[in-house]
């Protein structure tokens, strides 16, 4: 009987633990909803064990060499959770991690073609190691901490816009048109404006799915869209039999994009992590030359500074953790250990790794605290060993979840002061740029050069903080590095 009475006592206080830790009834939630949040996060950015290999694996070094897929997979899987289970464990917060998408096609499409990918990797620790010195030093938070109100209100919007688009055009539901195609149209809806493939009919049934869901208030409803989409994509793809979007190294537009959903072959396997290790610090320099060297650190250096910087606002100001001030509390430490992912995608050659995006999926469904991420982590180890089974998901069935949350974040506009050009222009440039250049950082760039500018103009220098300055000029060389590497060569 003291048993049975005595270990109901226990959980309360496990439980209790655990919230007092993570800030769960503090910030509204619960343990359901973060566990809820979690998955939703994971299924939202599963596809990154899939695509990344296909991106790195694309590459071949200046000796000619080209990363193992399987490998790559696998590291990729390994650091993601890593660095999910840390950030929600130190930071407290439901920011999942994964290897930067902008990064790592840097990496495999112009630095690997000079040096090789262990050298490669060094030039990623190198550039993380130097986030993390700014992080400490408080540089990191200072900077975000100078810019104004309505650039953070436009920050979040562009990342809506942004996260949207990525959807759109992972679905096939919004495609490039080829140069050839004699019009100056850049992209269309679905094949010459019809959607003509399953996949992208199931994006679109997923998507309205999604939004009535949410709409309804339905508890867990973006959770239970991807899942009731999946199962949709399953059935249709067994029996349109659509297949993947290449054939033969041909591609085939009707086709699923990057994993074809079905019931998977195999389980999986013990995950090769050989790559582990695989890094020269200083090789780069050496085969390059300091300068070039220098200049590809600082590349990599500007766009995961702000690509971070814009994610956290973004994400905080979704999952309505900002403070009066529009700051995210624990800033300084949450960016330290947000450099850190660049150490450790360098250090395990999965590229660098920061704040995804696709979190917002898990805010959305109610997540709030770092106990999600744990979640979100765990999953991403145990998908190390499972990785058909991930791939059963594909991209056409998480990508409404991704609009659907866009549409969430474009709340945020009415914090803008559209009264005044001086303000309306640097945040338009901000919120159009992301989508359009596919860059988070070429948004926030292109947002501070026009608020320097404006405000000069207008008579208003003095309102802008010196950090604005020194970030935009940096903007400014960031944008022309193009010609600036041509003159030193």
């Amino acid at each position: 009987m003291s048993q049975s009475a005595g270990a109901p006592s226990r959980s309360p206080v496990r439980i209790g633990a655990v919230d007092r830790y993570f800030k769960i009834s503090e910030r509204g939630s619960t343990v359901a909803r973060e566990v809820r949040g979690g998955l939703v996060s994971l299924f939202a950015m599963a596809y990154i064990i899939v695509l990344n290999p296909l991106i790195l694996g694309s590459g071949v070094d200046v000796e000619g060499n080209q990363l193992s897929i399987i490998e790559i997979a696998a590291v990729t899987a390994f650091t993601a959770g890593v660095m999910t289970v840390a950030f929600g464990a130190i930071a407290r917060y439901p920011f999942a991690f994964a290897t930067g998408l902008g990064i790592n096609s840097l990496v495999a499409v112009t630095i690997a073609r000079q040096v090789t990918w262990a050298e490669a990797m060094g030039l990623i620790v190198i550039e993380g190691i130097i986030i993390v010195i700014l992080a400490v030093s408080g540089f990191r938070k200072a900077v975000f901490d100078a810019i104004p109100s309505d650039l953070k209100a436009a920050i979040a919007v562009g990342i809506g816009l942004f996260i949207a688009m990525v959807g759109f055009v992972d679905s096939g539901f919004v495609r490039r048109l080829p140069d050839a195609a004699g019009t100056t149209v850049p992209v269309g809806l679905g094949i010459e404006g019809s959607i003509a493939s399953w996949p992208t009919a199931v994006f679109a049934f997923g998507l309205l799915l999604c939004g009535v869901l949410v709409a309804r208030q339905v508890r867990g409803g973006i959770f239970i869209g991807i899942v009731v989409t999946t199962v949709v994509a399953i059935i249709v793809e067994a029996v349109a039999n659509a297949g993947p979007s290449f054939v033969d190294g041909e591609p085939s537009p009707t086709g699923w994009n990057l994993a074809v959903p079905g019931i998977p072959e195999t389980l999986g396997g013990l995950p090769n992590l050989s790559l582990i290790g695989q890094v020269d610090l200083f090789g780069a320099f050496v085969r390059i030359g300091p300068l070039a060297a220098g200049l590809f650190v600082f590349t990599l250096l500007l766009a995961n500074f702000f690509d971070a910087m814009g994610t956290f606002t973004g994400l905080g100001k979704e999952a309505g953790l900002m403070d009066e001030k529009g700051n995210l509390p624990n800033m300084k430490t949450a960016l330290v250990v947000e450099g850190v992912g660049a150490v450790a995608g360098g250090f395990t050659s999965s590229s660098s790794n920061t704040v995804f995006l696709e979190s917002a999926t898990g805010i959305a469904e109610g997540a709030r605290t770092g106990l999600a991420n744990i979640v979100t982590g765990a999953l991403f180890l145990v998908a190390m060993f499972f990785t058909p089974l991930y791939e059963v998901v594909p991209v056409e069935a998480a990508a409404p979840a991704l609009v659907v949350v866009g549409a969430l974040m474009m709340s945020q506009i009415v914090n803008i002061d559209f009264t005044r050009f001086a303000i309306a222009l640097p945040a338009f440039l901000t919120i159009v740029t992301m989508p359009f250049t596919y860059s988070i950082a070429n948004g926030i760039g292109i947002g501070f050069v026009a608020w320097v500018v404006m405000a000069t103009a207008t008579g208003k220098a003095r309102s802008v903080h010196p950090l604005l300055w020194v970030v935009a000029a940096a903007f400014l060389v960031f944008f022309a590095i193009g010609p600036i590497t041509d003159l030193l060569a």
